[in-house]
Parts: C-alpha cells; structure tokens; sequence
C-alpha cells in the first residue's frame, strides 16, 4: 500500500500518516460561513484538499474514507444580510429571510465548487441542524469546569486547558500581549472566549439553560465533527487564517468535552493566496470572487473551473499562491494540449510517479510536473484524474471552435516559400505574429502549416489577413 506522509501543522514536522482504523479513514475541512459568494482564496483549500479526498480514496478505497465540510449558517453577518433584505422591504419574518439567504449561497457555493472539479464531501452538516448537540457539549464543559454562565453568555474557561497555544505555537499570556481581544464584563479572563450569546427579538436565537440564544463560532466545528467522525479522528484542514483562534479553540474545547479522544491527529493548513503579487483586497480593486472568474469581470473573459483549479494546483498548498493571468493564460494552453492528446481516449492506469508525489505531502506541483513527460494518452488521463484534472464532465470549454483557417494556412505557406527565396521573413512573422494575437496555434514545420484555434480563439481578429 501507497505510505503518505503529511507535514503536521501541530507538531511541525512531516510525519508518516497512519489512520486510527483504515477502513475508515476521517476528515473534517472547515466549509464556508455563507452570507455571500466565495471569493477566490476560499477557494484554495476546497481545491488542494479535494486532492487529498482523492488520494485517500485511491489508497484506501472510495468506501472507506469519510470526508466531512460544513456549512457555518448563523453568523452575524447573515443576520446582517438578512436584516438589509428586511429593512428593504422583503416579505418574511427574519428567519425565513436568513434561511432563504442561506439556501440561496450554499446553492452559489455548490456552483461553484463543482465548476471547479471539487468533489461533493460525504457530509455536509449545517450548523443549523446540531444545535442541539452544540448546547449539550457545552453543558458538559460546564459540568467540567471548562466553561462558565454569566449575564446570558457561556464562555469558554481558555486557562483550564493546559494545552491551549500548543498548534499556533503561542502562550495564552503572549496572546494577551500581542493580540487585541475583547474586554467585556461578563469574562473572567480576557482571552475566554464564547461558546453560546443571547439573542434578542430582532435575532434568530434557540431555547437553551442560560435563556434564548445562539452559538458561538468555534462550537459548531467541534459539535458537528464529534457527531459526524467521533472523539477522535485522523485529519482537520483548513486556511492558515483559521490557525487561531478558531482551530486553537475548537481543540480546547474538544479535548476538555471528550478528553478519551484526542480529537484530530493530523493538522493541515493551507497557505494564503495573493492577486498579481499583492494581498486581495477591495481597496487594491484586485478582489474577486470564483464566480467573477468563471463568467468574466471587467470586461475579462471567463476563464474555465478546469483552468483554475491547475493554476492552483501548480503551487504547493504550504506555500502562498500567487494568481496571475499569465499563469492562467499558460494553464489553459496546456489544458487544450492534453485534451486534445486524450480526446476519446479511455483512462489507463495511473503513472505510480504521480502517486508517489500526492503522497509527499500533497505535492500536486511535483505530480503536474510529471503529467508534461507523460507520452501515453491513457495513462496521462487517468493520471491527471488524481488531481482532477481532464475529466469528461469539465471538458466543454476545451471544444475546438468551428473555424476554416485552411486560406490562411495557404497564405502563410506561400510567404514562407517566398521569404525562404528572399530571405525577407517579415511578412511572415507579421502574419504568424497576427495569428497568434487572435488565439491561433500556428504549427510550422517541413510537412507544411497548421493552424489551430488555441487559447482565446478570437475569429473576429482574422478580419482582413
């Protein structure tokens, strides 16, 4: 069997990974708070871990790898988007407006992700669905010690887990000092944090022991993992961004409820992504979202799921990721070179070369850079299937356009024939130079010439060669 190694975000080194039960091996991934479109770095860990979803399933077996993303659905800011659609004069109390906020954002979210050639996950729990579970492992914290009721609020006693700082590396004093953290009155120490909030008559709450309410953040991931994978499970990943306070919390809080588990053994965590060498912004005017790419922005083109998620897998998921519209450019022009080696072709075997690199860590650049040598069309498709990369379901975009290039290609022979007589080969490059601004592949060689609609094929740019 295949042995992977994943570098632990935990103890910081890359370690053999070993699952609790092989029949069964578990994985949580931190899923979106969905008030709105995701924008393009939510979509990286989606991405770089629907590989590992892979990897695992091709070791292991599709049946025994379960995969759990949730969706985080109360959130003050759906309630904020919900009390906008309100005060606009949309129809419905407040919680049909969020539930109808919400299901319309999972329902993008899904959209997009499949356009990017993520695969579903076994489990996708709505915090919504487990309050229930969330109110009891917080009345256990409190029957424990490690929680505390004041003025409506329950929060999280940080100082009874000894551990606490251990994944982002940081003592809960040095937090204190460099960190701004809430001061509020109800908190015993400054860097408690809340497991449950009251809610008012303008805000969607549940019956619990300390009054009408809702959840806190951190709670969810930790009630919706213990009832979906156990006590104890093999992988969590997510951001980096979510290092602390949220993975850092929701380990306190899950360890101190259940401490006969050890809740996640493996931490993985990916890298930021940035925009043209900056960090996305809306004030850089650099901030999109997945949906601006795929359908086009500012006048851009859209560019394919299939293309982004290559750009995204040519860089390795610890380390930042750079988008840039060159990478892009590049991306599809590869795609459409082994679409077009593959088209009709039934996948082979997988080349043991590009197992060998996902299974270092998840090096989906490595794996990328053994696909370029790959010569046999079966075996190039069913390898690039491990990073889901030329499946038949993604592959419309890559359709050659109808075009008849074949005058142009006369053209372009006959100023060859003549320059190769008079030396004087700028007609041709002038031409060929046009060919290409208008997204033609221009293939030369003693046989004759080729033309083939390529990369942003454009027949309106051929007007008047």
């Amino acid at each position: 069997m295949t042995q992977i190694h994943l570098r632990n975000s935990k103890t910081r080194k890359l370690e053999e990974f070993v699952p609790l039960d092989p029949a069964n091996v578990r994985m949580y991934l931190c899923g979106p708070t969905v008030y709105d479109r995701a924008h393009l770095g939510n979509a990286r860990p989606v991405v770089v871990f629907d590989v590992l979803y892979r990897l695992l399933r091709h070791v292991y077996g599709p049946d025994h790898v379960t995969y759990v993303r949730n969706f985080t659905d109360v959130d003050d800011k759906i309630n904020a988007t919900a009390l906008a659609r309100k005060e606009a004069g949309a129809p419905g109390t407040l919680e049909e407006l969020i539930r109808e906020r919400t299901e319309e954002t999972i329902g993008w979210y899904h959209a997009d992700m499949d356009a990017l050639g993520a695969l579903r996950p076994d489990h996708e729990p709505r915090a919504t669905d487990f309050i229930g579970a969330m109110i009891a492992m917080i009345e256990d914290l409190i029957a424990k010690g490690h929680a505390y009721a004041k003025d409506g609020h329950v929060l999280f006693r940080v100082r009874s887990y000894k551990e606490y700082g251990a994944l982002s590396g940081r003592s809960v004093d040095d937090m204190i000092a460099g960190a701004r953290v809430e001061v509020a009155p109800f908190k015993e120490d400054p860097m408690d944090f809340v497991l449950w909030k009251p809610s008012d008559a303008g805000l969607p709450g549940w019956d619990s022991p300390w009054g009408r309410g809702r959840p806190g953040w951190h709670i969810e991931c930790s009630a919706m993992s213990y009832e979906l994978l156990g006590a104890s499970f093999d992988i969590h990943a997510g951001g980096i961004d979510l290092q602390f306070p949220h993975h850092e919390n929701e380990i306190a809080q899950s360890c101190c409820a259940h401490p006969e588990g050890g809740f996640a053994r493996y931490w993985l965590h990916n890298e930021m992504l940035q925009v043209e060498g900056k960090k996305m912004s809306k004030s850089l005017g650099n901030f999109f979202t997945v949906r601006d790419l795929l359908d086009g922005h500012d006048g851009e083109p859209g560019i394919p799921g299939e293309v982004i998620r290559f750009v995204f897998l040519q860089t390795h998921y610890g380390k930042p990721m750079d988008w840039t519209a060159e990478k892009a450019r590049q991306a599809e022009a590869t795609l459409r070179k082994w679409r077009a080696m593959t088209a009709g072709v039934e996948p082979g075997t997988v080349a043991p070369e590009v197992i060998a690199a996902l299974a270092d860590d998840l090096n989906t650049a490595g794996a990328i850079a053994v696909l370029h040598g790959i010569k046999d069309p079966a075996t190039l498709k069913a390898s690039a299937a491990m990073l889901g990369l030329l499946e038949d379901g993604m592959g419309d975009w890559a359709q050659a356009p109808e075009a008849d290039l074949s005058s142009l290609a006369a053209k372009l022979a006959a100023l060859r024939a003549t320059a190769m007589e008079t030396k004087d080969f700028a007609p041709v490059d002038a031409l060929k130079s046009a060919l290409i601004e208008a997204g033609v592949e221009v293939r030369m060689s003693k046989a004759g010439v080729e033309l083939v609609p390529g990369a942003g094929f454009d027949s309106s740019k051929l007007e008047g060669l």
